[in-house]
């Protein structure tokens, strides 16, 4: 076994690396701090510390390297000292691949190791980063730690999308129900939890746990920095300009009931039109019909096809000088359907229409750019998205956010109150009264952490094989029908089966292990287009494999035997 790394080698190591001349330049501000970097033990190699000074530049830099001293950045694997590579795969009973380049790279030789590093890493032009470098402030006897965290997770420039290896972060998965192994398919309603995630809301319960924003003691500059650093991580995930433009709610539900609000106020009235689908959840039709009865607005709603997609010509003839905004899903949640959302915004904007997009289903499934995509609003669930319930975020763009009225009043809203008048904040915290979902928005930044590790576009073909696998299969079933029979679709499958409701099948299911969701999905109008009040809906995520799909597909054919 080749020689541990010691104190000295991991400290020249990083020093070499903090100290590069593209993290610090030597910028004005720059702080020195003495930062702790910590190896954990395995096995029966001992917990290997090295402590130096390190200067932080103010902001905290991001540069080629991944390295942010304040966020949840990563150092590529290229990076890592040879000593240190032989080491973590000398751990690792993984021998190499055959085929693996013969550079005398110590990452080319890189099994899958004790820490979870990547199975068969490889030197390539793809960004490849196993190892997660993660700062905290200190407390009050001790250095800053930055820990070298261990993963599980794979690039795709190792090798092909590997779901099972991805199961193994998600403890929940790991039971029997009803004796059988549990095979989730119910993502569209919620989905579980990586591990990554979980710890990282026990950490902050553990270490960090203060209110935010107005404390002048170590654990609320702590809080408030992760807080404030999940919020920047999601506007990273969807491309907005600026942090001010996410606003944290409780999900995508609350969102939109904040801008027919807070936006409707004042600006929808009498004989205005609000248009959306006929694809939408409750979520994105009832607020809208509140603000109608509230304002004698009329509720306009484009009409669909027999496939379940959006018909364009339809919608641009309901476009007109009385339409204020436009509010449509990005992905259907109950029929899967992928909306022309693009050709949507882009005729909503030529007219001077505000636009708002349902972005609950898509976020877990493919890349979001609202500055490409161009509308004013976007809403997300973070608990369909890996994340902990109760947390989302609304993106606004910034002038549409500035000219709105809060929605509701309280503590961090304000910023001056008196018994006659009150001054309230800037966005965001002007939409965020009272104490916020601090841990869970802290977990929402660790999940898309996750995502972005694994790939939303590897996450995307792999969902995709697998939707295309359920469909041939439960489409050969007798008497099973499609609800919406799209070839643009994300996520989901909706069908009904003859002789059976849809509780029915959902309990059958479940008596197998399979859980999927059975009953109206909270989009009661789409179902009734396409004549049921009632469907059965599988939806896949990340941790899926086809043999999940096959035993989905073997349990409807042996309930369509009778």
């Amino acid at each position: 076994m080749p020689p541990w790394p010691d104190e000295a080698q991991i400290g020249q190591w990083a020093n070499s690396l903090f100290h590069d001349e593209t993290l610090t330049g030597g910028q004005a501000g720059d702080a020195q701090r003495d930062l702790t970097l910590q190896l954990p033990a395995v096995d029966a190699q001992p917990q290997v510390t090295a402590s130096l000074p390190v200067a932080v530049p103010a902001p905290a830099p991001t540069s080629a390297h991944g390295v942010e001293l304040h966020g949840a950045q990563f150092v590529s694997w290229q990076q890592l000292p040879a000593s240190l590579l032989e080491a973590l795969a000398s751990s690792s009973s993984a021998a190499a691949s055959a085929d693996s380049p013969s550079s005398g790279d110590e990452a080319s030789r890189l099994g899958e190791s004790a820490f979870g590093f990547l199975a068969d890493a490889r030197p390539a032009a793809h960004v490849v980063e196993p190892a997660r470098l993660e700062a905290r402030q200190p407390g009050a006897d001790e250095a800053e730690q930055l820990r070298l965290q261990p993963l599980s997770w794979r690039s795709a420039a190792a090798g092909p999308f590997d779901a099972n290896s991805l199961r193994a972060d998600f403890p929940a998965l790991h039971q029997r129900v009803h004796g059988k192994p549990l095979i989730w398919l119910d993502n569209a309603a919620t989905t579980h939890k990586p591990r990554a995630v979980i710890e990282r809301l026990a950490r902050f319960y553990e270490h960090d746990n203060s209110n935010v924003h107005r404390g002048a003691h170590a654990l609320a500059a702590r809080a408030t920095d992760a807080y404030e650093g999940a919020r920047e991580k999601v506007r990273r995930f969807i491309n907005a300009a600026s942090a001010e433009e996410m606003v944290f709610v409780r999900g995508t539900t609350e969102a939109i009931n904040l801008v027919a609000k807070s936006w409707g106020a004042g600006r929808v009235g009498p004989g205005d039109e609000i248009v959306i689908s006929w694809l939408e959840h409750h979520a994105n039709i009832v607020p809208w019909q509140q603000l109608c009865a509230q304002t004698g607005a009329r509720l306009r709603v484009i009409p669909v096809d027999d496939d379940g997609q959006i018909l364009l010509d339809e919608y641009e003839r309901l476009l007109n000088h009385r339409t204020r905004i436009v509010s449509v899903t990005m992905v259907s949640n109950a029929l899967g359907t992928v909306t022309p959302v693009h050709e949507i915004v882009d005729s909503a904007r030529r007219r001077g229409i505000a636009t708002l997009v349902d972005a609950a289903q898509s976020a877990p499934h493919m890349r979001l750019d609202v500055q490409a995509l161009g509308c004013d609003f976007l809403a997300l669930s973070g608990h369909k998205m890996f994340a902990p319930t109760g947390i989302g975020a609304l993106y606004g763009r910034a002038e549409m956010l500035d000219a709105m009225p809060p929605w509701q009043g309280g503590g961090n809203m304000i910023e001056d109150v008196t018994f006659e008048r009150t001054r309230y904040q800037s966005p965001p915290q002007r939409f965020e009264a009272g104490t916020g979902n601090i841990a869970d928005a802290v977990g929402l930044g660790a999940a898309i952490d996750y995502l972005e590790r694994v790939g939303l576009e590897a996450v995307a073909r792999h969902e995709h094989e697998l939707l295309a696998r359920a469909l041939e299969g439960l489409t050969s079933i007798p008497g099973l029908r499609l609800v919406g029979t799209t070839r643009e679709r994300a996520g989901v499958i909706s069908f009904v089966l003859d002789g059976w409701t849809a509780q029915d099948v959902g309990r059958a299911l479940d008596a197998e292990g399979i859980a999927v969701r059975a009953g109206h999905h909270c989009a009661q109008p789409i179902l009734r287009r396409f004549g049921v009040e009632a469907s059965v809906r599988p939806s896949v995520a990340l941790y899926n494999n086809f043999d999940d799909i096959d035993a989905l597909v073997a349990a409807v054919q042996s309930l369509s035997r009778g």
